[in-house]
């Protein structure tokens, strides 16, 4: 983070989230190492597309996308990438908007060590968490709570002149 007063400079200099983000990747990359170090070529953020699709069967990219939280967008590349991987395949809808992915046996092949490893990573994290001296957890509560009481959008708008 910049040392220059607010309101000064480039604001993009000031990034609060950015220390979360580059946790988060950091965390991922080892995990990426992992899966590397084991044989597993997969990015870890197409893990859960995967899993969902093995525990839920075929769907199509919209219901995947939202099984997933992320948006129709994102899940399209992603289907594409792990298409381009062979994980999975995907075929017409109910009408010719719509596409439904399902898994390739390479991808089904890779789901016991992909649970396995989420599983392992859910408590790793967990474990993590108890040795913070104020959970994170909590924290992200704790800030939904505060939300509800005063939305994000009123607390920047306070903030922002009348006028664009």
């Amino acid at each position: 983070m910049s040392d220059e007063t607010p309101g000064q400079g480039d604001p993009t200099d000031v990034g609060f989230w950015r220390p979360l983000r580059r946790l988060q990747d950091a965390m991922d990359g080892e995990i990426a190492r992992l899966y590397a170090e084991r044989g597993v070529d997969v990015r870890p953020r197409h893990t859960m597309p995967l899993i969902r699709l093995g525990r839920r069967g075929p769907m199509t990219i919209r219901k995947l996308a939202e099984a997933t939280e992320v948006t129709h967008s994102a899940m399209s590349q992603t289907v594409a990438s792990l298409r381009g991987d062979g994980l999975v395949v995907t075929r017409p809808g109910d009408d010719a908007r719509t596409r439904v992915v399902e898994l390739t046996d390479a991808g089904r092949e890779l789901l016991p060590f992909l649970e396995a490893e989420w599983r392992a990573t859910e408590e790793a994290v967990a474990e993590l968490d108890a040795e913070l001296p104020y959970s994170f957890g909590r924290v992200v509560e704790d800030m939904a709570a505060a939300l509800e009481r005063r939305s994000f959008r009123d607390r920047i708008a306070a903030r922002l002149p009348d006028s664009p």
